[in-house]
């Protein structure tokens, strides 16, 4: 298990609170790659990392960094990690800039213009104590705690909750520039779908613990499509399509959600449903709320 992955998993599950929160999750990231992690509130996505970073150990299944096992992750991989926690643990008395300063002088290799750069670009007061401050600009003070040391692996959960939409943008937009320019692998998750959309090359889809999709973004869009069955009569039963993960009818007319869809696969589905089929492509969004309803 590793084959040069930066994180996978292997049915992975996690129990918590008497129930199921985790459900044979089995996932890759290579390097260099943005992973947006989608899914609704609740549906695990905290503890999917938690597990990954050692925080939680899992009920069953295994979880592994560099290669390494989650639960015993050593102090050489651990450097190599930047993480960015929903909730952060700044403390209220420090400025930000005494906090970089403290986390400075525990690496050698601490990047100080990266950090002056985008504190500037974040416009974030490092010269104010952190308890007088917004979540958004504490938001922005960890995650620049999370790139001082150039970490191979950045994760993040949910990195921009605190911030409005335009601020969220340029912060997304400046993250995904980062990677482009390390080959850092970064890992991130949002119920926002715009922001998956706007920077992940990769996306895994969790729902209700269990992972729905995972793979290149623009491969889900591009194979994913909704049909839409138009009869002379009333559709009693629509057909039964190959990765079908949605389906409606209303009267004559039939929508379907397909995953993996083949143009080929039409005209037998016409001849079926004696309709006359529209396919038209799905966006992100789209496709999630097929996947939750």
């Amino acid at each position: 298990m590793n084959d040069g992955y930066v994180v996978e998993t292997r049915h992975l599950a996690k129990d918590a609170g008497g129930r199921q929160i985790l459900k044979d999750v089995s996932l890759r990231a290579t390097p260099g790659t943005v992973v947006g992690l989608l899914g609704k509130n609740g549906a695990g996505k905290s503890t999917l990392f938690d597990v990954l970073l050692g925080f939680a150990t899992p009920t069953a299944g295994e979880a592994r960094v560099f290669g390494e096992a989650s639960s015993r992750l050593s102090a050489g991989c651990k450097a190599r990690i930047g993480f960015v926690a929903q909730q952060d643990e700044l403390m209220s008395l420090m400025t930000g800039e005494q906090h970089l300063a403290l986390a400075a002088s525990f690496h050698r290799q601490w990047d100080h213009a990266l950090i002056q750069r985008l504190a500037r670009d974040w416009e974030v007061p490092l010269n104010r104590r952190v308890g007088v401050l917004s979540g958004g600009e504490r938001q922005k003070i960890a995650t620049l705690l999370a790139l001082g040391h150039r970490p191979d692996l950045l994760v993040m959960d949910e990195p921009a909750s605190g911030l409005d939409p335009v601020a969220r943008r340029a912060f997304m937009l400046t993250l995904l520039e980062i990677a482009a320019e390390t080959g850092r692998t970064i890992l991130f998750s949002s119920h926002i779908v715009s922001d998956i959309e706007r920077i992940a090359s990769h996306v895994w889809i969790l729902r209700e613990g269990g992972i729905a999709w995972q793979g290149e973004l623009d491969q889900l869009k591009e194979s994913t499509v909704r049909l839409v069955l138009r009869a002379e009569h009333e559709i009693l039963s629509p057909p039964v399509v190959p990765g079908q993960i949605h389906g409606e009818v209303r009267g004559s007319t039939a929508v379907l959600v397909v995953r993996d869809w083949n143009p080929d696969r039409l005209p037998e589905i016409e001849r079926q449903s004696g309709a006359r089929v529209e396919v038209t492509p799905l966006t992100l969004e789209d496709i999630f709320l097929a996947v939750h309803s």
